[in-house]
């Protein structure tokens, strides 16, 4: 039987979901994946975002991206291939909107100082539940249990399609512990192989197509990398050497705006011709074969090896720049302050996380929710002294 009008047969249907781990009537006018879409929006974690880095902190600057900007270019670059692919586009939006939900203030470098306070607090028997910090797990914490939106459950109620495509990455440990809370669930792919649905891998490479493009912009917007130094990199010099040809009087930002804009558009064509060539030859025919798959949404074994190649100058060049580490390190150091203070005195807790069993995991829920903003602010409070001046 066909999927829903317009679809593949190997997207997902909403009418054939998984469903919700709290079944609701369905909505007279919306699909399932709309109505997960419009829940992640309405979302107070999603409002947050707006003030969570992505690479350079939200005072630093009114233009750098932020969590909330990069979700909305993944959803833009998911439904644009989507489209093409006859995919369930409501779905991947809902995806990418949902996926950075719970990451934590000041961006990874947020997230490795709060997982290092969750082992310490393991390791000294304080933490009971064991699951340490993971900011992809987090965001379905977030969706599960952490939302108060409704009367009669907590979190949000997703569709398991949506949940699914949330858990990008999940240690084998935490699977375990999600395949024993939720039995044959949306860890279960980590446990025993096999690949979530063509919608959430798509979701997966459109993050990295946005941010490998975004972090260009951003970081020569800081003035720390520079265009002359991305002549190095082969993805990039190629659609430069591109945009002068078209416009040889093209420089500065016109320039760099052109080239990106080429290189995603030829990126994203490359992912729906690889990905229609590696369905062929997989010979799926439904969203479960799709499933018992390794992924089948990728690039090229070209533009694979070239965007990898982007991935490494960023990483050496912008990632690890001293003024970008120099910040990394105060970020995690307002972090790590709050997790102690917090631990110690859990009256400077709001009621509702002082009162909880588990208080490592509270304080960590807590913390995980801020902003930047909020987070300097709560430090300088509680600490008298101001790392971010």
């Amino acid at each position: 039987m066909m999927a829903g009008a317009g679809l593949d047969p190997r997207a997902s249907d909403p009418a054939r979901s998984r469903g919700r781990r709290y079944p609701e009537p369905p909505a007279p006018t919306r699909s399932d994946f709309q109505r997960d879409r419009d829940r992640v929006i309405h979302s107070t974690a999603f409002r947050r975002l707006v003030y969570k880095t992505q690479v350079f902190l939200n005072h630093e600057g009114d233009l750098f991206r932020t969590r909330l900007t990069h979700s909305l270019e993944v959803a833009q670059l998911g439904r644009s291939i989507a489209r093409s692919l006859q995919l369930n586009e409501d779905l991947v939006e809902a995806i990418a909107l949902a996926h950075d939900l719970g990451h934590t203030p000041f961006g990874h470098a947020g997230q490795d100082a709060l997982h290092e306070c969750m082992q310490r607090c393991i390791e000294q028997g304080r933490a009971t539940d064991g699951w340490g910090f993971e900011h992809n797990l987090q965001s379905l914490r977030v969706v599960d249990e952490l939302e108060e939106r409704y009367p009669a459950f907590d979190g949000l109620n997703l569709s398991f399609e949506t949940r699914e495509g949330i858990l990008k990455h999940c240690s084998r440990a935490n699977a375990q512990r999600l395949e024993a809370i939720e039995p044959d669930g949306v860890a279960r792919r980590f446990l025993q192989g096999g690949s979530p649905s063509l919608e959430a891998q798509l979701c997966n490479l459109a993050d990295e197509i946005a941010y490998n493009a975004h972090d260009i912009d951003d970081g020569v917007r800081s003035g720390l990398i520079h265009l002359e130094q991305l002549e190095q990199v082969p993805l990039f010099d190629d659609y430069r050497r591109r945009a002068l040809q078209a416009h040889p009087r093209l420089s500065g930002r016109r320039l760099l705006f052109e080239s990106i804009r080429l290189m995603l558009s030829d990126q994203v064509y490359d992912v729906i011709d690889s990905t229609r060539l590696a369905l062929q030859r997989a010979g799926v025919a439904t969203p479960d074969e799709v499933r018992r798959c390794r992924p089948l949404v990728g690039f090229s074994a070209d533009m694979r090896e070239r965007s990898q190649a982007l991935k490494t100058f960023l990483l050496r060049n912008l990632y690890r720049h001293p003024q970008v580490m120099e910040t990394t390190g105060r970020a995690r150091q307002v972090v790590t302050d709050l997790f102690d203070a917090y631990l110690s005195d859990p009256a400077q807790l709001p009621q509702a996380h002082a009162g909880r069993e588990d208080l490592p995991r509270a304080v960590a829920d807590y913390i995980a929710g801020m902003t930047d903003r909020f987070a300097i602010r709560e430090h300088e409070r509680l600490s008298g002294a101001t790392l971010f001046p």
